[in-house]
């Protein structure tokens, strides 16, 4: 069943402010850093006008006429980087080529459910409801597909999790442990972190007979794996899904699907994931992640995302 759309945004940041939108951009505020980045569909007027002047940089697209890429006004911001911090996970942030900082904030709706899912599941009564006898069983398994700096994997983490943590760049995967490093409870917590493409990793862990308890899965609209695997997210995710469900348990906690292809729409990403999990029960819910603007209160939608769950293992749903 595919539940009406809904929003899913968390308002308990205080490292991180949408302070303004308007005109095709968006005034940010990470950390000690004010930012301007393009946001496509604020079809509307600004309302601050001080705070925009005064960002520490831009990020210019190649639509806005000048050439695509930062320019910041505090010297040597360029080379910096910095911690963030949310909920006690801290992180490092820095711009990147590509209008990120390294994490997606609107994302941390979903880190709370992560966080949540995983303690509930191993908690006394949840254990109670996946063995009838009580008996400790193994942590549960969660998968990060496309897993980028690792900020949700971090949360799996800490809730006890035993953490998968896939993505196609080195780079990038050196980025995800130096933040695990960042937070000393989590360091020497179990925490695979691989180098793949996410469709041929997924191929040899259903031929190995490896399960995972719980998915998350962030595909670009396109990209290329290791080793130039060509990736479109409207002829690959399909397969991805198919291959996804060949190592999930026999009893999984959830699936998250998130897309930032702006061809997409939340009901399409609901549909998809429905199909995938034909047959698994549960429910899926599909909508927006949203992050709330500082000064209207609006609700700042920046992607789609569909979650199926298993209302059957200590969900509060």
């Amino acid at each position: 069943m595919l539940h009406q759309i809904k929003i899913f945004c968390s308002k308990d940041w205080s490292d991180y402010e949408l302070l303004d939108t308007g005109e095709g951009e968006k005034l940010e505020r990470f950390g000690q850093y004010i930012f301007v980045r393009p946001y496509e569909d604020a079809v509307w007027s600004k309302t601050l006008t001080k705070e925009w002047e005064k960002s520490d940089g831009k990020f210019w697209s190649s639509k806005e006429g000048a050439k695509k890429g930062w320019k910041f006004n505090a010297e040597g911001l360029t080379l910096r980087r910095w911690q963030m911090e949310y909920k006690g996970i801290k992180f490092w942030a820095a711009p990147t080529p590509f209008r990120h900082l390294g994490f997606f904030p609107e994302q941390a709706a979903h880190w709370d459910f992560i966080e949540e899912k995983i303690k509930r599941a191993m908690a006394p009564q949840g254990l109670a409801l996946r063995d009838s006898k009580a008996r400790p069983l193994p942590a549960i398994k969660f998968l990060n597909l496309f897993g980028y700096t690792g900020v949700a994997s971090l949360f799996a983490l800490r809730a006890g999790a035993e953490v998968t943590h896939l993505d196609a760049s080195k780079q990038i995967l050196k980025w995800a442990k130096e933040n695990q490093d960042l937070n000393p409870d989590l360091k020497n917590l179990p925490m695979r972190v691989i180098e793949d493409d996410a469709i041929k990793f997924l191929e040899r862990e259903a031929k190995r007979g490896n399960k995972y308890d719980a998915i998350i899965m962030d595909p670009p609209k396109f990209g290329r794996g290791p080793k130039g695997e060509v990736w479109k997210i409207e002829e690959a995710l399909p397969k991805l899904l198919a291959h996804m469900k060949k190592v999930l348990s026999d009893k999984p906690l959830f699936v998250i699907l998130t897309s930032y292809a702006t061809e997409s729409a939340a009901s399409s990403l609901g549909y998809a994931l429905l199909e995938a999990m034909s047959g698994m029960g549960g429910e899926v819910e599909a909508g927006e992640l949203a992050i709330p603007e500082k000064l209207s209160g609006r609700l700042i939608s920046l992607a789609h995302t569909a979650v199926w769950y298993n209302k059957g293992i200590n969900n509060n749903n």
